[in-house]
C-alpha cells in the first residue's frame, strides 16, 4: 500500500435536539495505525479523490480575535512539533464545535483528523463523517440495529497540501474541500472552521485549458482525425491525473499532445498566446469529458455521441429543431425494428376489428 499514516485521531460531535447544544466526545489519546485503520483511511482518501465537485482555497489572511487561535495556528504548532498530534485534534475539534453552535444544522458525525502521505505526497485530511444504521439477522431470525460510519455520504471534507502550503505559502489552491451542491450554504461553517477562503476556479482553469487544445488544433490544421485523436490524448492524460490525485501540468500536456511536425508543442503554443491559465492546476474532469462527446438528456430523451460524427453522422437542423442521425447504433436498431413489429402487429388486429 502506497498510503503511510504519521497520525489520525477520531472525535464524535453530536447535537441535544432540545436546546441545539453541540457536545464534543473526544477520541483516544493514541489511535494505533493497524491494518484496518490503513484500509478505512485509503477508502477514505480514494472517495475524497473520486468526488468531482471540489474547489480550492488557501487560509485566510485575517489575524486571530484575541486569544482565539485558528485552525493555520493550531496546524502550524502541530507541524513545527511545538505540540502533539492529539492536542492539535482536540483543539481542531472545539474550534468545530464553537462553529457548529452559531448555525441551526444536523451536521453531526465523527469528526477525522489525519495526517498521511500518498504518491509522494503529504496531506492533512479532515472530514466529518456521518452515521447511518444498518440491520442484522441472527440464527434466530432475531433482527438488530447497529450504527456505521457512512463514507458513502461523504461531503464536509477537505484537504491541505503540505508541500504545497510550506513551498508555496501564497499560492492559492493548496486546500481542497467539497463544494455544496448549488444553493446549500451547509459547507459554509466547514469552511469557516478551517478559515479558507476559495482561491484558484478549477472549472475556469480546465475550460480556458480545452479551449487553448481547440486553439491549437484550429492553428496546426489538423485534419477531423488528427483534432479527435489530439482531444482524446487530453481526455486519457487528464483522467490519469485524477485517478492518481496530480494536478494537469502544462509542460507535461506539451509532450502527450503536440503533433510530430508542429511548427511548436502545446505548452509553447500556451505561452505565446498568454492564456489566463497555471502552469499545473487540479482540473476539473467533468469539463473535459465534453471534449470529445455531445450529450444531452431531457424529456424522456438522451443523446451522446463522439464529436468526430458531428456533421457527418449526425446532422442538426436548427430551422426545427432536429436531429438526423445516419448510423444507427446495432443494438438501438434492433429494439427499434422489434418496436416497430410490435406497433405492425397491433395495428392488423385492430383492423381486424
Amino acid at each position: 500500500m502506497s498510503l503511510i499514516i504519521s497520525n489520525i485521531a477520531l472525535h464524535y460531535l453530536s447535537k441535544k435536539e432540545e436546546t441545539g447544544e453541540v457536545l464534543l466526545r473526544l477520541g483516544p489519546e493514541s489511535v494505533e495505525v493497524t491494518h484496518k485503520i490503513e484500509n478505512f483511511v485509503d477508502a477514505l482518501h480514494g472517495i475524497y479523490n473520486s468526488k468531482g465537485s471540489k474547489a480550492y482555497g488557501h487560509f485566510a489572511t485575517i489575524p486571530a480575535e484575541g486569544d482565539k487561535a485558528r485552525f493555520v495556528d493550531i496546524m502550524e504548532s502541530y507541524l513545527s512539533e511545538a505540540q502533539g498530534f492529539h492536542d492539535f485534534s482536540c483543539q481542531a475539534g472545539n474550534l468545530l464545535k464553537n462553529e457548529l453552535e452559531k448555525y441551526e444544522l444536523a451536521e453531526t458525525g465523527y469528526l477525522v483528523v489525519c495526517h498521511y502521505e500518498y504518491m509522494g505526497g503529504r496531506y492533512l485530511l479532515a472530514a466529518i463523517i456521518p452515521i447511518s444504521e444498518h440491520y442484522s439477522v441472527d440464527g434466530e431470525l432475531n433482527i438488530s440495529a447497529d450504527q456505521h460510519l457512512d463514507t458513502s455520504r461523504l461531503q464536509l471534507a477537505a484537504r491541505i497540501d503540505l508541500f504545497d502550503y510550506q513551498q508555496n505559502a501564497n499560492g492559492n489552491k493548496y486546500i481542497s474541500f467539497i463544494k455544496g451542491r448549488a444553493g446549500r450554504k451547509v459547507s459554509d461553517f466547514f469552511l469557516e472552521f478551517l478559515g479558507c477562503e476559495e482561491g484558484l476556479d478549477a472549472k475556469e482553469q480546465t475550460q480556458t485549458l480545452v479551449q487553448a487544445v481547440e486553439d491549437f488544433v484550429a492553428v496546426n490544421q489538423l485534419d477531423a482525425q488528427e483534432k479527435q485523436k489530439t482531444r482524446k490524448e487530453l481526455l486519457s492524460y487528464c483522467k490519469e491525473q485524477k485517478e492518481s490525485a496530480q494536478d494537469v501540468s502544462i509542460k507535461e500536456l506539451g509532450h502527450v499532445i503536440g503533433e510530430e511536425g508542429s511548427e511548436q508543442d502545446f505548452y509553447q503554443f500556451c505561452q505565446d498566446q498568454s492564456y489566463p491559465i497555471e502552469e499545473s492546476f487540479p482540473h476539473d474532469q467533468a469539463v473535459v469529458n465534453k471534449i470529445t462527446k455531445y450529450s444531452g438528456f431531457g424529456a424522456g430523451i438522451s443523446l451522446s455521441f463522439e464529436r468526430s460524427h458531428f456533421g457527418q453522422d449526425v446532422i442538426y437542423n436548427a430551422a426545427n429543431e432536429s436531429i438526423t442521425i445516419y448510423k444507427v447504433p446495432p443494438n438501438l436498431k434492433e429494439q427499434l425494428l422489434s418496436l416497430l413489429q410490435a406497433q405492425d402487429k397491433q395495428d392488423k388486429q385492430n383492423e381486424e376489428f
